[in-house]
């Protein structure tokens, strides 16, 4: 079987704040997103997003249906965001091909019936991480490339959080429904993303981490603000966070990470933050 998927349910903060390190880690990282010539997935019952990775080396991959969504074909009734993390390759939606390279993306409109994912060469091949929401109106499939992509300089060299902000697939660049997708690159000497954190309690999100170079790890930070918890994770894991938690993670060097958020509101900014000196 090409395709596989986890199931992980909604937590109360609660009970949160009596799991230990291994519960904590079931429960919210996702270990592994990649497997060659296979499709993995994970579904969280928080806004009932979907995360996964292709990586098609010696065949193409199909984006199948799992029973837990009980649809004819993955996006019956949901949306999905692809980006390209590595390599060279093609996404193809019902016969049209998309050639993507690193921070390439797909928009996939609710209705889509086949996904298709394909490297260019097999010797390196391409990466595809995704992000998939349920989606309440079909709009246009939609390529997002470099000259559409919103960047934004956050942080300060002295607080160690200097980062490019990538925005990819928001409603300002491309129609869609609630699904929000970008990437921020941790500049040279910093180590801080998304500090100050922050909650945001219409939108729930997920971090998948990659560029992590080997022996180094990135400790991401969740939890309430006044009850934080961390987990270390390593090169290509993501993290559930639910929309009580803050969100925000310190690495021993600099990496990149991909940010996937769903809810009722398509505002980006709507967050409250909490500065450092109000961490517990």
């Amino acid at each position: 079987m090409k395709t596989s998927i986890e199931e992980r349910w909604g937590t109360h903060p609660d009970d949160v704040k009596k799991y230990d390190t291994a519960q904590l880690r079931k429960e919210f990282l996702v270990e592994k997103l990649f497997d060659a010539d296979s499709v993995l997935m994970t579904y969280t019952h928080n806004d009932r997003l979907i995360i996964g990775g292709a990586l098609p080396v010696k065949e193409a991959l199909k984006l199948e249906t799992v029973d837990l969504i009980r649809s004819e074909y993955f996006c019956e009734r949901r949306e999905l965001g692809i980006i390209c993390i590595e390599g060279e390759g093609s996404v193809t939606v019902d016969g049209t091909e998309y050639q993507l390279t690193f921070k390439d993306a797909v928009y996939v409109g609710r209705g889509s019936k086949e996904v298709i994912f394909k490297s260019n060469d097999s010797s390196k091949p391409a990466k595809f991480y995704f992000a998939s929401s349920p989606a309440h109106k079909a709009y246009p499939t939609a390529q997002i490339t470099s000259e559409m992509r919103r960047t934004r300089d956050l942080g300060v060299k002295a607080t160690s959080n200097e980062r490019l902000l990538n925005q990819i697939i928001l409603s300002e660049i491309v129609p869609c429904c609630q699904l929000q997708i970008g990437m921020t690159e941790i500049k040279e000497g910093s180590v801080w993303n998304t500090m100050p954190p922050h909650t945001h309690s219409r939108r729930m999100e997920a971090y998948f981490y990659f560029k992590v170079p080997e022996q180094q790890a990135v400790c991401h930070f969740m939890g309430q603000p006044q009850e934080t918890r961390h987990i270390f994770m390593a090169n290509e894991q993501a993290v559930i966070s639910p929309s009580w938690s803050i969100h925000s993670a310190a690495g021993t060097s600099n990496y990149t990470f991909i940010w996937a958020m769903c809810g009722e509101n398509l505002d980006y900014d709507d967050m409250d933050t909490f500065t450092a000196d109000k961490l517990r």
